[in-house]
């Protein structure tokens, strides 16, 4: 019997057992985003809270109704979304000045659109109430409850629409691995023939 090849076997060892640790960590960070979804939802049914005056990384805050004041709209921002009937087009994200001369400032999504025109809402200031999420770039916004005049109301954010596909990485981590295996054993088994 022939013994297997050194350096060919070191190497394919290598690569499936970095395949069954990557396989690993998919099925840790399940878990860590299961529990995160949980306390997604569970924020859903706190008592409403005050939007975060200054950016804190506090991910217990999305998906948490809130309340804020939008002094004055300095810009508007036209982004993909969704309206509540899950029609696809424009979020309409207006950059709100809070306080001072400046800021610090607060993103509100103010309703939904067929185009990405900036609505025309004049003097659109005041209170705003709504759910907190984040935005791509993972800075909080707040959506609005109520639209702007000439908006719909956009798809209200959800922790159902938040992805956990860790498990399902996992599986074709050691799929990869198994196949690697697979393999090596078919070409070592052909040229031993």
């Amino acid at each position: 019997m022939k013994r297997l090849p050194f350096w060919p076997t070191l190497l394919v060892l290598a690569a499936v057992a970095v395949m069954v640790g990557l396989g690993i960590w998919q099925l840790q960070r399940a878990q860590w985003k299961e529990d995160l979804l949980a306390r997604y939802a569970a924020a859903e049914k706190l008592p409403p809270t005050a939007f975060p005056a200054v950016p804190v990384p506090d991910e217990n805050l999305v998906f948490r109704r809130a309340s804020g004041n939008c002094l004055e709209v300095v810009k508007w921002d036209a982004r993909a979304g969704r309206n509540r009937k899950g029609e696809g087009g424009w979020r309409h994200i207006a950059s709100c000045r809070t306080g001072g001369a400046e800021g610090p400032g607060m993103a509100v999504d103010y309703g939904w659109s067929r185009t990405s025109d900036a609505p025309k809402a004049p003097g659109l200031s005041g209170p705003v109430t709504g759910v907190i999420d984040f935005d791509r770039d993972r800075v909080f916004i707040l959506v609005s409850e109520t639209a702007a005049p000439g908006l719909e109301p956009s798809e209200k954010p959800s922790p159902a629409e938040v992805p956990n596909n860790h498990r399902a990485y996992a599986v074709q981590w050691f799929l990869f691995a198994l196949v690697a295996l697979v393999i090596y054993g078919i070409a070592v088994w052909r040229r031993k023939g």
